[in-house]
C-alpha cells in the first residue's frame, strides 16, 4: 500500500507553534496538522488491515495487558480492520476481552531458547517479534504497529499515523536542548552517536510502518543489542532505536501527543492525548 501524498492531507503551517517536519521533509503528526477526511477517502478504498502487536510477560500481563487492549479496542483505528497480537509468557493469564467489530486477536506463546541474551526483555521481545512477522504477521496486514503495554488509549489513534516507517517523539525528551538528548556516545557501542548529531529522541513505546520496515528494524536492533552484550557494553534498547532511526530515517514521526506522560504538566502545544504512558509499577 502506498502513502497517500503528503499535500492531500497534510498542512504543516497548521500549527506554528511546534515542529510539523523534520529536515528530510517527513511530517511530523500534530493535533490540526491532518484531514482525516481526506485519508478516510483514500485508505477505505483499499480494504486495508492494520496489526497491532503487543509483548507482556511476567508482572505487566496481571498489570497493564487488559487495559491496554481495553483501550486499544475502543480507540486504535476505528472503522478498519484490525489484528491485535498478543505475546505472552503464560496463556492462562490471559485476560477474557470482548473485541467489537473488525477486530480480531491472536495469541503467541513466548519462545525463550534459555541461554543468557534471553534475560535481556527487549532482545526476547525483538525474536519474538521477528519470528512471528516471518510467519504470520507479513501474510495478514498492510501496516503494523508495536507496542509497549504499559499504556492506555485515551482518544482516537487514526490512519493519520499510517506510513511506511513511523517513529514516536519521546515526550521526556522533546522539550529539551538536544545536547542533552541520552544517546550512546561510547563509540565502541553499536548504538553509538557522536555529539553533536542526532535528530530527535524518539521513544521506544510506539514504532510502526509496514511489516518489512519493522522486521529490519527487529534484525538490526538485535544485531546491536547482541553485538554490545558480547562486548560486555551494558547499552539500553532506547539506544539501539536511537541509532536505528539516525541511520534510516522515519517517513512520518507521531508528536508527543500520541504517547503522553500525565506526570508532566501538560504544556498548551500538547492539545488531544491519543496514549498515555504508564510508569511501571513495582
Amino acid at each position: 500500500v502506498e502513502e497517500p501524498q503528503l499535500s492531500t492531507w497534510f498542512n504543516f503551517k497548521k500549527r506554528p507553534d511546534v515542529i510539523t517536519r523534520t529536515d528530510w521533509l517527513a511530517p511530523i503528526i500534530w493535533e490540526g496538522t491532518y484531514n482525516r477526511q481526506a485519508l478516510e477517502k483514500y485508505y477505505k478504498k483499499l480494504n486495508i488491515t492494520i496489526g497491532l502487536a503487543v509483548f507482556a510477560t511476567g508482572k505487566f500481563v496481571d498489570q497493564y495487558l487488559k487495559q491496554f487492549i481495553q483501550s486499544a479496542n475502543k480507540h486504535f483505528m476505528i472503522g478498519y480492520n484490525v489484528i491485535f497480537y498478543i505475546m505472552v509468557d503464560d496463556l492462562t493469564k490471559l485476560p477474557y476481552i470482548e473485541l467489537g467489530p473488525l477486530r480480531t486477536c491472536k495469541v503467541f506463546a513466548v519462545f525463550k531458547q534459555y541461554n543468557s541474551f534471553d534475560q535481556d526483555f527487549h532482545l526476547l521481545y525483538m525474536k519474538n517479534l521477528n519470528m512471528n512477522i516471518l510467519a504470520y504477521i507479513q501474510h495478514e496486514v498492510d501496516f503494523l504497529f508495536t507496542m509497549a503495554v504499559n499504556q492506555i488509549f485515551k482518544n482516537d489513534f487514526g490512519i493519520e499515523t499510517l506510513g511506511s516507517s513511523v517513529a514516536q517523539l519521546h515526550a521526556w525528551w522533546y522539550f529539551k536542548n538536544s545536547k542533552d538528548f541520552p544517546y550512546e556516545r561510547r563509540s565502541t557501542s553499536a548504538a553509538f552517536i557522536p555529539f553533536g548529531q542526532g535528530d530527535f529522541y524518539y521513544h521506544g513505546a510506539i514504532l510502526g510502518g509496514i511489516p518489512d520496515e519493522v522486521l529490519n528494524f527487529t534484525k538490526e536492533c538485535q544485531k546491536g543489542i547482541i553485538q554490545d552484550n558480547t562486548n560486555d557494553l551494558k547499552s539500553i534498547y532506547e539506544s539501539h532505536l536511537n541509532k536505528y532511526f539516525f541511520v534510516n530515517k522515519p517517513t512520518k514521526l507521531l508528536s508527543p501527543e500520541y504517547n503522553w506522560d500525565p506526570k508532566f504538566r501538560t504544556p498548551s502545544q500538547i492539545q488531544h492525548v491519543k496514549i498515555e504512558w504508564q510508569s511501571e509499577r513495582i
